[in-house]
């Protein structure tokens, strides 16, 4: 079965973004799990890593808990 996937065969295009982004607050991954869960989000520091690595698929919902917990934009993670 066919399967999108990034340019660079990745399974998400705002893996490395979110990574960036991350980093730049000097969070650990552990950190930002955290934090999304206090907004209700059942997610764990090896979610945030595969999402990173490129390793999992990446839905709106996830997109927009991302956003709230980073206190950023949409845009700011999907570069185009």
């Amino acid at each position: 079965m066919f399967k999108v996937k990034a340019p660079d065969g990745s399974n998400n295009l705002c893996g490395q973004k979110l990574a960036q982004i991350r980093k730049a607050q000097k969070l650990s991954q552990r950190q930002l799990a955290s934090k999304m869960q206090l907004l209700g989000y059942d997610v764990d520091n090896f979610f945030i890593r595969r999402v990173e690595n490129g390793e999992r698929f990446v839905t709106d919902i996830d997109l927009k808990i991302f956003c709230e917990a980073l206190g950023v934009r949409l845009s700011d993670i999907l570069d185009f």
